[in-house]
């Protein structure tokens, strides 16, 4: 395993970290004993570095990383996030009664004292102009319930305001084979003031394995079924924001670039490790095969220039106009 600083926390976290919205909710059925093993499997193959959030399961998988935390031996960092309980998700809903008890909530769910690291949840764009919310965050840390926090958010402009702030230590973004944009400016501007970089959806919500195809089924309480429009959350959230038959056509133009012993799940991971300014990509992993396939990309080769400029001139051939000047 490869480990990379994450912003000015001092640690050092692995390049492959480990994604729980998939063991929470909203990706079809999963069970228990295959989360809790792909956990382990993650950990045995070197992973220190674990993002999830409140609302996944209704902190389902905040209480299973809890459970492993008891059972290990070794350090690991979790990383959870807070906000998207609101309803309404409102800006005003960022205030200090709220987020508090959010908290206090996933210290519980934790089983811990203190979070690693807390991450406000893709928050309403006008969070990013409330200074105040920042204080309050400050004030968590001053007073001992969470080590740091960061943000995850839906657009690049979100995460250039919110590294304005000072103490913000780590941004959280879709950043994979199909929302390239990230890396173009925010990546430079978050490694002056040597923030973390967090690349979620590192898979393009499973697209990016090259197990899907247009007979593809997915259940009632699957994102990728109820969520591709937008209907309930940010519609970049669910294939990276591309259209599903799109999204099949340009995975079959990727085949032929894979390099012989790398699965696609690893080509488009170690895509994303290529950037140095990418402290990690957290793909999920619902059972302890994925887990384990997602793991050993980190080692492998790297992939050649002509390969990478390749995959540039695809991007900006078939799917740049359809994703970059939205997020």
């Amino acid at each position: 395993m490869e480990y990379r600083k994450l912003g000015r926390t001092g640690w050092n976290v692995s390049a492959i970290s480990f994604g729980a919205w998939a063991i929470g909710s909203a990706w079809g059925s999963v069970n228990d004993k295959d989360s809790l093993a792909a956990i382990h499997t993650a950990l045995d193959a070197g992973v220190n570095f674990f993002d999830t959030a409140d609302v996944y399961g209704d902190g389902r998988s905040e209480r299973l990383l809890a459970q492993v935390k008891h059972e290990r031996t070794e350090k690991f960092y979790i990383a959870t996030k807070a906000g998207r309980r609101l309803d309404p998700h409102t800006s005003a809903g960022y205030n200090k009664k709220n987020l508090t008890a959010f908290i206090e909530r996933s210290l519980k769910n934790l089983n811990t004292d203190v979070i690693d690291l807390l991450q406000l949840h893709c928050p309403p764009p006008g969070v990013y102009y409330m200074p105040e919310v920042f204080g309050i965050l400050d004030d968590l840390v001053q007073i001992g319930k969470l080590r740091y926090y960061g943000v995850s958010v839906e657009k690049v402009e979100e995460a250039l305001k919110a590294i304005e702030f000072p103490f913000v230590q780590s941004v959280q973004i879709i950043y994979n084979i199909f929302r390239q944009r990230p890396s173009e400016l925010l990546f430079g501007e978050a490694a002056k003031r040597k923030v973390g970089i967090l690349a979620r959806l590192p898979l393009s919500s499973g697209m990016l394995t090259g197990k899907m195809s247009k007979r593809s089924k997915f259940e009632k309480d699957d994102h990728r079924l109820f969520n591709r429009y937008g209907e309930a959350f940010d519609r970049g959230e669910t294939f990276s924001g591309v259209d599903y038959d799109l999204s099949l056509d340009f995975v079959e133009r990727l085949r032929p670039l894979i390099p012989a012993g790398m699965t696609m799940t690893q080509f488009a991971l170690k895509w994303i490790l290529m950037n140095p300014a990418v402290t990690c990509a957290i793909p999920g992993a619902k059972n302890p095969r994925q887990a384990e396939e997602n793991t050993k990309a980190a080692g492998l080769p790297s992939l050649s220039n002509s390969t990478m400029k390749t995959i540039k001139e695809l991007y900006n051939q078939n799917i740049q106009p359809f994703v970059h000047h939205y997020w």
